[in-house]
């Protein structure tokens, strides 16, 4: 394919790494908030309520039975012996129309169902003989035995879910049961996800000699959607800046950030580099391993957070940079991993000046251990594919010995 360029010169500017984080805080500051929007229940799994939910009704909203058997008066029954009554009405869970409860009577009811005017106390079937005219009631029940109460769980006004909430099945389906058909939450961020790179084949295809299946794109844009937002995978950019350019023109207002990986780095043909470079994206050397290379600024506008090539530094930086940002502007107020401090059961060692991420297995069942997957090379993916977590080693920690704790960053 004809370039649009001209291979550049090496580069070797020396430059003082950026600090993890500098560049954390940088990334954080680039996704705004998003904004809030009434979806329907089945759409907000996930999302971040925006505002406090009030109560519109008591839940239960009346008083009804907590057993099948019968709605009685506890007065009534004998508490020596067995007792018969005449059975004057059935209510089956949605009566909507009751009849009031003849003393010395009982009304069969069923589980759900509202108790009649008049019944304290809800026998339930098994003390009794079942009968559906007559019923003999074996055992005596207390006032308000087997009744919800009305307004039990929750009273009309009160504040039930608050602003931040971050909406689970039990969160909707109490907002359900409160009869909102809707609520306000935080939407997911729109994510382009790009990879670029002359050499990268779609899986499923025939390779060519110096030809690799892509993974970024795949790898990436399914951890965007794991974070909750939209993913949008473009595949696939060569290295050509013309053809960059017009891969992304018809996104820009489209989505909210543009996430690249490759072309960062020192090469040749850093075709990232070189598109962006005129642009409001800061490249800069980050003094971690995996993931040294990075870009962050905005392109026409939109958030961009370019990652480097190899698949591990790809990885290891959304998970330290870009997904926090993403789960901020969700309205997430606490957007990090789960971290834990664990003992390696292997001795590491880190280059001086970098904090180090290095693949792991946590199982705090087994002692809270943690033990390093694989090499800290960034093209070992199969070793991020086996492990659980990530191993932080700090800057300026260049050996840690078997036994040493750590902080362990999961990435489940």
């Amino acid at each position: 394919m004809r370039r649009s360029r001209t291979a550049r010169r090496w580069q070797y500017a020396v430059v003082s790494p950026t600090s993890v984080a500098e560049h954390r805080q940088r990334v954080a500051g680039l996704v705004g908030l998003m904004p809030v929007l009434n979806l329907p229940l089945e759409e907000c799994l996930g999302l971040v309520l925006a505002a406090d939910v009030i109560a519109p009704l008591d839940l239960p909203p009346f008083d009804n039975s907590a057993m099948d058997g019968y709605a009685v008066r506890a007065a009534d029954l004998n508490p020596d012996d067995p007792t018969r009554f005449a059975v004057t009405d059935d209510i089956p869970a949605g009566r909507t129309e009751l009849t009031p409860l003849v003393p010395g009577t009982v009304q069969r009811i069923m589980t759900g169902a509202p108790v009649p005017p008049g019944a304290d106390a809800v026998v339930q079937v098994e003390w009794t003989d079942g009968g559906t005219e007559t019923v003999t009631i074996n055992r005596p029940v207390e006032p308000g035995q087997n009744i919800r109460v009305g307004g039990d769980d929750v009273r009309k006004g009160d504040p039930v879910l608050v602003a931040g909430t971050v909406l689970r099945p039990s969160t909707l389906g109490l907002a359900s049961a409160l009869g909102l058909p809707e609520l306000p939450v935080r939407r997911r961020p729109r994510v382009l996800v790009l990879s670029t790179g002359s050499e990268l084949v779609e899986p499923g295809q025939p390779l060519l000699p110096g030809q690799i299946y892509e993974s970024n794109g795949m790898m990436l844009a399914s951890s965007v959607r794991d974070a909750g937002c939209e993913a949008i995978q473009l595949r696939f950019v060569p290295d050509d800046v013309e053809a960059f350019h017009a891969a992304l023109k018809p996104y820009v207002g489209a989505v909210d950030a543009i996430i690249t990986s490759g072309g960062v780095s020192a090469g040749a043909y850093e075709v990232v580099k070189d598109a962006l470079a005129s642009h409001d994206v800061q490249f800069t050397k980050v003094a971690m391993q995996p993931g040294g290379p990075q870009g962050s600024g905005r392109y026409e506008g939109v958030a961009v957070l370019s990652l480097p090539g190899n698949p591990v530094s790809a990885q290891v930086s959304f998970e330290v940079f870009v997904r926090p940002a993403l789960m901020a502007a969700m309205g997430h107020t606490d957007p990090e991993r789960r971290t834990a401090r664990a003992r390696i059961t292997t001795g590491l060692t880190s280059p001086a000046g970098k904090t180090q991420f290095r693949r792991g297995l946590h199982d705090p069942a087994s002692g809270e251990v943690v033990t390093p997957v694989g090499g800290p090379g960034s093209h070992l993916l199969s070793a991020l594919a086996l492990s659980n977590c990530l191993i932080e080693v700090p800057e300026d920690v260049t050996e840690l010995a078997a036994g040493s704790e750590v902080t362990v960053r999961y990435l489940q």
